[in-house]
């Protein structure tokens, strides 16, 4: 871009954002003029330079819950409980201020889904058969009740519920787009080893603000913020917290919003950076990795959520097992750690106390038994077919009107969608998962068949797994999908590192 055209762009988006801050600030005050300003940069950067904007849509996705609650007065405590203000909507979906433009601008300004089209027939097929039943369930659920309601947050609810659905699935297409070379796929490793270890510095500070006393914590709120996460508690980043460790709780949020996201961004970060391990050129990157590991090791610790403290080790141990050649050496090393383990339950407090925690909370509320039970209620409310409608059971449409709270992904997919709609989705993932599996077994180049094999592993577990609903929150809404577009582009990517030796 020559010169005049960086001048005409500087005044257009400056133009753009000034007229936008000006509405805006009317709408939602100083918090809507600031979005106002911010939103207009982000849109003609990210449309403008759309690799630009989809890398600047990964870097600030760990961040978004903290900038969101960084911006004072766009919360407050009413009796102990949180009001939001009308601010609060758009800094929360500004992300998505990154990743819309710049997947608008590759759709129409590149050949990415030509070429995408000829290597994922079957995912694009599944993936139009899911949004045809979606749109029976709205046709035969979600707009009749419009009609008897004539209420629009009716419809704000399943335009919500769908976007939480399929919002992210065109990431398939900004990742294959965006990995043009082995240069672009080492820096995405580096980038996520990177987040990881920010991220757990973060939470590392937050967690030694709790425990010395400088964040207050939970003990001194009103009922019912002292024993549930709240944001009331906010420490330094994120947002919802507990701490309160006279009665023994604590959820740590780290830089998200709540700390199931949080819980979840550990794990899909376990599987990136044990990649990068096995997988980088550099020695130098590779102790990176192992710095980013040991950090996960001692944040699954702290932060106190039970599936990130079952989950991350049950990652790191599985993908050491499958990138292991030698019997006699998975022998010695699986002795070892085990010993590590041991030790460490034994010897170090903080350790024994939380595998003591996880021991009585999972015999106290077993998770297998609660998945169960969740299938069991969704079946007795009928509707198996086509389901109750759309955002019916999403947790972020709960301030347009009652939702149902289902814990479980897929038993919340039969309750909204139905049948059809649950059997569309496994058509997805599961063409997902195979054309996945079939690059990783065609690649050549050492290096990136090990890197594949953990992306790979991430799609397959996230796929089927129903305990919580990842596949609807964020951070891993948004992976899953990119990560599915960047293996689907590794095959062009070996045959250049086959080249290259």
């Amino acid at each position: 871009m020559n010169a005049s055209k960086q001048i005409l762009l500087i005044i257009i988006i400056f133009s753009l954002a000034t007229f936008a801050s000006s509405i805006l600030v009317l709408i939602g005050g100083l918090q809507g003029g600031i979005f106002g300003i911010f939103a207009t940069i982000c849109i003609v950067v990210a449309y403008q330079y759309p690799r630009l904007g989809l890398w600047l849509f990964l870097i600030y996705l760990p961040f978004s819950g903290t900038i969101t609650y960084a911006f004072g007065n766009i919360f407050s405590s009413i009796d102990g409980r949180v009001a939001f203000t009308s601010g609060y909507p758009l800094f929360h979906l500004a992300k998505d201020l990154f990743y819309l433009p710049a997947l608008i601008s590759i759709l129409i300004r590149s050949q990415v889904f030509q070429k995408f089209q000829l290597i994922a027939k079957p995912l694009i097929l599944s993936i139009c058969a899911l949004l045809v039943a979606c749109l029976l369930t709205f046709l035969a659920m979600d707009f009749p009740q419009y009609l008897q309601s004539l209420e629009s947050g009716t419809l704000l609810a399943t335009a919500i519920g769908l976007r939480a659905l399929i919002g992210y699935i065109p990431l398939l297409f900004c990742g294959y787009y965006l990995i043009r070379d082995r240069n672009d796929l080492f820096f995405l490793s580096r980038l996520f080893v990177i987040l990881t270890i920010i991220c757990c510095i973060f939470c590392f500070i937050q967690y030694f603000l709790l425990v010395q006393g400088i964040c207050p914590g939970n003990a001194s709120l009103p009922e019912p913020a002292v024993d549930k996460a709240t944001l009331l508690a906010r420490c330094f980043v994120g947002g919802s917290l507990l701490y309160n460790p006279g009665l023994g709780l604590i959820r740590l949020p780290g830089t998200f919003v709540a700390p199931w996201q949080w819980a979840w961004f550990l794990i899909a970060n376990s599987f990136f950076v044990y990649g990068a391990v096995v997988s980088d050129s550099s020695r130098f990157w590779r102790w990176i990795g192992w710095i980013a590991v040991g950090m996960l090791i001692v944040t699954i610790i702290i932060t106190g959520q039970r599936v990130s403290l079952v989950g991350v080790p049950i990652v790191f141990l599985t993908l050491f097992l499958f990138n292991q050649s030698s019997k006699k050496k998975i022998l010695i090393k699986l002795t070892v750690i085990t010993f590590l383990i041991i030790l460490a339950i034994n010897t170090i407090g903080i350790v024994r106390v939380q595998y003591y925690d996880l021991i009585d909370r999972w015999s106290y509320s077993r998770p297998d038994l609660f998945v169960i039970d969740q299938f069991k209620w969704v079946f007795q409310k009928g509707n198996s077919w086509l389901g109750h409608g759309l955002g019916g059971a999403t947790n972020s449409a709960r301030r347009l009107g009652e939702i149902v709270l289902i814990e479980t992904f897929y038993a919340k997919l039969f309750y909204e969608i139905g049948l059809l709609g649950v059997t569309a989705f496994l058509c997805v993932v599961s063409s997902l998962s195979w054309l996945t599996f079939k690059v990783y077994s065609s690649l050549q180049k050492s290096s990136v068949r090990r890197l594949a094999l953990c992306l790979w592993i991430f799609i397959l577990f996230m796929s089927y797994n129903t305990y919580y609903y990842p596949l609807s929150v964020d951070p891993v809404a948004v992976y899953y999908w990119f990560i599915g577009g960047v293996l689907l582009k590794l095959p062009e990517l070996d045959k250049e590192f086959s080249r290259e030796g």
